[in-house]
């Protein structure tokens, strides 16, 4: 008879550590979030708050400034994705090119990726300032007109998402090259042999076997901007006004104000947002991979 397996408790104490820091400092958190959302609880309240329902959730979806946070939030991780993943792609076909000095130039692209948002922000906050080295470099085309890029509702919105593609295309290039490594060397043989030219190769070739770096890439991409907060906050503090202004943003600034229980019910309808669009984006994408 085969002995029965002994209750093996020493590897299961090895975790013990982990799952209680991971259940102070994140499980105990989103549960006292989403119970604090329906409640007034507040600076003046702070040891009394009271359940009050979904008067919090009424009260921000008539909030104009919130309805502009999330309208903004969107925009940002729409346009951030779709460029990070168009040049993060270019960036990759060009650095998976035999040349002498591409593993120099894959480390250039990817260090934006590791620079603190910090310090980007102070080079950037100089980059778009009045005479910085934007006008400067404008002005040598002939433009003579200054602008304040940063503190213009019409331009701010699109400067901070050119700093996060320049900052995050590195990254999505480095992604993409680990797909294009993997994809096997026949398929391209077998179309060359059958009279195939490069557009057809990458249609019917790259772009099919890519289909998991895609959606690796879509996803990291789309969640960072869906819950962009560190760039808009060094760059423009949400300003000038609210043009800027992001979800993570707000409801930072409402938790700072003192009201409670209005951020938490902000951060669970950002974590619904966020959820919902990931959900629906990984299951579009994941029907449109092939097997090797």
């Amino acid at each position: 008879m085969k002995k029965k397996k002994q209750f093996n408790r020493y590897k299961y104490s090895m975790a013990v550590p982990a799952l209680t820091l991971y259940t102070v400092f994140y499980i105990i958190p989103i549960l006292l979030g989403f119970v604090m959302a329906f409640t007034n609880w507040n600076i003046r309240s702070l040891y009394s708050a009271q359940f009050t329902g979904l008067k919090n959730f009424i009260g921000i979806l008539q909030d104009e400034n919130f309805i502009l946070s999330v309208k903004n939030t969107l925009l940002f991780a729409f346009f951030t994705t779709v460029l990070k993943v168009g040049f993060g792609l270019l960036l990759a076909m060009l650095m998976t090119m035999p040349f002498k000095t591409r593993n120099i130039m894959r480390s250039i692209y990817y260090l934006p990726a590791v620079l603190s948002t910090v310090v980007i922000g102070l080079v950037f906050t100089a980059f778009f300032g009045v005479d910085g080295m934007f006008d400067s470099f404008l002005h040598s085309l002939g433009m003579r007109e200054t602008a304040i890029w940063l503190g213009d509702a019409r331009t701010a919105l699109g400067c901070v998402i050119a700093v996060e593609v320049w900052q995050w295309s590195g990254f999505s290039m480095m992604l993409f090259i680990a797909g294009l490594q993997g994809i096997d060397q026949t398929y391209y043989e077998a179309a060359l042999m059958d009279g195939a030219g490069k557009w057809q190769k990458f249609r019917s070739i790259t772009l099919p076997l890519l289909a998991p770096s895609f959606t690796m890439t879509v996803l990291t991409n789309l969640i960072g901007g869906l819950k962009v907060f560190d760039k808009v906050y060094v760059l423009t503090n949400g300003g000038p006004g609210y043009a800027t202004q992001v979800m993570g943003t707000y409801v930072y600034k409402s938790f700072s104000a003192g009201f409670l229980g209005k951020s938490s019910a902000m951060s669970l309808v950002l974590t619904i947002l966020v959820s919902a669009v990931t959900l629906l984006i990984n299951r579009n994408l994941k029907g449109r991979e092939v097997d090797m």
